[in-house]
C-alpha cells in the first residue's frame, strides 16, 4: 500500500479497529437476515510526509450514492455554524451580488441557502442525488458529481470560476486528495479564496477520538501535511482557525501562490510550531493510541453490562457514522443497548450495521423512560443534553463514552 499523496510504502499502523460494515450503511428489516460485507479499518501513518490515511477498502462511490443518509440540516448548531460561516466571510473578502460561490459537497443546501437570502450566486456540487435534490428544492442550483480535475476542468471551459470556494467536513472524505485539490486550483479567479473545514489530527489523537475513524473518512490531517498537499498544487495557506466543531476542527484559507493581495497570518506559523512542538513529524508521537481506544472499550462495555445486571435501561442517541464505529468496534450489539433515537427520517424504522440496534423516533424515548442514554455524536453533545433535557424528571442521565467515559 502507497501513500495516497508521496506514494510512500506504508507500513506503520495507528490503530486497527478490526472490521467493520460501512458506518452510514443503515440495514431494512428484511436485510438484517442478509450477509453483511465487512471491510479492513485499519489506519497507517505515512513515514515520509505524516498523512494518516485508511486503505481506499470500500469505493466512494458505493459510500456516497443515492441511499446517503447523512442530512447536515438536522443538526441545529451545524447549521447556525454555517451561517455564521456565511456572515464571516461576506464580510471579510466583501462578497456581493457578481460574487461567485461555490460549494464543494453541498449536502442538503444547509450552508449556501443563507449566501442565497444576500442574493450572492451560488453553486453546489454534491455526489448523493438524494441530499442533492433536498437543495435543488431549496432553489439552490446543484450538480450532482465528485469533484475533481475533470469536473473543474468542465466548470473552468464553462466560464464559471469560484470568488469563494468551500467545503465543509470534505477534504478527509476523498481518496484521491490530489486531484481534489487539483481540481480546486483550476476553478479558482486570480484572487479567489478557497476555504476547507476538517477535523484536527492533533484533536483525535490526544482526545482519543478514534470513533471518527470509518470508511468514509480516508484521510486524517493535520496542517503540517495539508501545506505540503496544498503547495504540490501551488496554492498558498495563508490563513487558519481553529473551530470546535466536530471535537476541534481548523478551518484553513488558501489562494493561487502568485497572488500577492493578500498575506500570511501569522495564524500559520503559530499553529505549525504548535503541531511540530506535539512531535506532528515524528512516529512516535502516534504510538499507543490503540491503547487508549482498548481502555475506552473496556471501560463502556463493563458500565453496559453493569447496568444489565441491574436491571437498568440504556439507549443511545444519535445514529453517527461515529456511533457505529465504537459499537462496532466494542462488538456491542442490541442486547445491551435497546434502541438508538436519531431525528433523520431517513434513518428511522431501519437498524445499525453490524450491532442490529432498531433506529426510532424520539416518541419511543418518551415512552420507555430509559435510565441511560448515551450519547453517540459527542461532538453536539450540548445541543442533544439540551434537547432531552426532560429525561431528567424521570431521572435519566446521559452517557458520554469519548475520551472517557462519562455520566451526567
Amino acid at each position: 500500500m502507497q501513500c495516497r499523496f508521496c506514494k510512500a510504502s506504508l507500513q506503520n499502523v495507528f490503530i486497527d479497529l478490526v472490521n467493520s460494515p460501512a458506518s452510514n450503511s443503515f440495514l431494512t428489516k428484511e436485510q438484517l437476515n442478509e450477509p453483511e460485507t465487512f471491510f479492513p479499518l485499519k489506519v497507517y501513518t505515512c513515514h515520509h510526509c505524516f498523512l494518516v490515511q485508511i486503505d481506499e477498502y470500500k469505493k466512494s462511490e458505493a459510500i456516497f450514492d443515492s441511499n446517503y443518509v447523512y442530512f447536515s440540516s438536522y443538526s441545529t448548531s451545524w447549521l447556525a455554524h454555517a451561517e455564521q460561516y456565511v456572515e464571516s466571510m461576506t464580510e471579510r473578502f466583501s462578497l456581493h451580488r457578481s460574487s461567485q460561490v461555490i460549494e464543494i459537497a453541498s449536502n442538503d443546501g444547509y450552508l449556501l441557502q443563507y449566501f442565497l437570502k444576500k442574493n450572492i450566486p451560488v453553486l453546489g456540487i454534491e455526489p448523493t442525488q438524494n441530499t442533492a435534490q433536498v437543495s435543488i428544492d431549496k432553489g439552490i442550483h446543484t450538480i450532482t458529481s465528485f469533484f475533481g480535475v475533470s469536473l473543474a476542468t468542465s466548470l473552468a471551459n464553462q466560464g464559471l470560476y469560484a470568488d469563494l470556494l468551500l467545503g465543509n467536513n470534505v477534504l478527509a472524505h476523498v481518496p484521491d486528495i490530489i486531484d481534489f485539490v487539483g481540481g480546486m486550483k483550476i476553478i479558482l479567479k486570480p484572487q479567489g479564496v478557497i476555504t476547507m473545514e476538517f477535523p484536527h489530527l492533533v484533536q483525535l489523537i490526544d482526545n482519543n477520538q478514534f470513533d471518527t475513524i470509518y470508511h468514509e473518512h480516508f484521510s486524517y490531517l493535520s496542517l503540517y501535511t495539508v501545506k505540503q498537499i496544498f503547495d504540490s498544487q501551488e496554492l498558498e495557506i495563508f490563513d487558519v482557525d481553529e473551530l470546535p466543531t466536530h471535537g476541534g476542527s481548523l478551518r484553513i484559507y488558501a489562494k493561487h501562490k502568485q497572488d500577492s493581495s493578500k498575506s500570511i497570518s501569522e495564524n500559520v506559523d503559530r499553529l505549525l510550531n504548535q503541531e511540530n512542538a506535539k512531535g506532528i513529524n515524528n512516529l512516535s508521537y502516534y504510538e499507543g493510541f490503540q491503547a487508549k481506544a482498548l481502555k475506552v472499550k473496556l471501560e463502556f462495555i463493563d458500565f453496559l453490562i453493569q447496568q444489565k445486571r441491574v436491571g437498568k435501561k440504556v439507549v443511545a442517541y444519535g445514529a453517527a457514522a461515529k456511533g457505529n464505529t465504537l459499537l462496532n468496534y466494542c462488538g456491542i450489539k442490541n442486547d445491551l443497548i435497546d434502541f438508538v433515537v436519531d431525528a433523520n427520517p431517513s434513518k428511522q424504522n431501519k437498524f445499525l450495521p453490524a450491532s442490529h440496534i432498531p433506529v426510532v423516533t424520539e416518541l419511543t424515548l418518551k415512552a420507555e423512560k430509559p435510565d441511560y442514554v448515551v450519547i453517540l455524536p459527542w461532538n453536539i453533545k450540548q445541543e442533544i443534553m439540551l434537547q432531552l433535557s426532560y429525561i431528567r424528571g424521570w431521572g435519566g442521565k446521559f452517557v458520554i463514552p469519548i475520551p472517557n467515559l462519562t455520566i451526567e
